[in-house]
């Protein structure tokens, strides 16, 4: 049976909550500087959750900052996640940015068009 994952958030990472009820949080900081695996937890966790996906996922994304190495790996996860639409499952992503940070709103929409889901942008202050 599926639990619930917690991964804190380090300097360089981002806080990471799986919840079998469809729910992924992903904030924080993505500041890897070389290339890394994803953790083998995260891995895990959603190849079992794609088996046996709830009828709506809904992934929480808030970043104070996010390179383009952390970008790849937000890439891999979302991509992996999105197979459950193939089962007819929903997938909203919500994408959260500050009000006057252009870098990480504008990332998010690099990230949307280039794996053809859309987000919802939703500003905070």
């Amino acid at each position: 049976m599926l639990t619930e994952v917690y991964i804190p958030s380090t300097k360089y990472t981002p806080e990471v909550i799986l919840l079998p009820e469809g729910t992924i949080k992903i904030k924080g900081r993505g500041l890897t500087v070389n290339k890394i695996d994803i953790p083998d937890q995260i891995i895990e966790w959603i190849e079992a959750y794609i088996l046996d996906p709830a009828e709506s996922t809904t992934i929480e994304i808030c970043f104070e900052y996010l390179n383009s190495f952390s970008s790849t790996i937000l890439v891999s996860i979302i991509k992996r996640i999105s197979l459950i639409m193939l089962k007819g499952k929903k997938l909203i992503i919500n994408w959260y940015y500050e009000d006057d940070d252009d870098d990480v709103y504008e990332r998010g929409e690099c990230i949307s068009s280039s794996i053809n889901i859309p987000f919802n942008f939703i500003q905070i202050s």
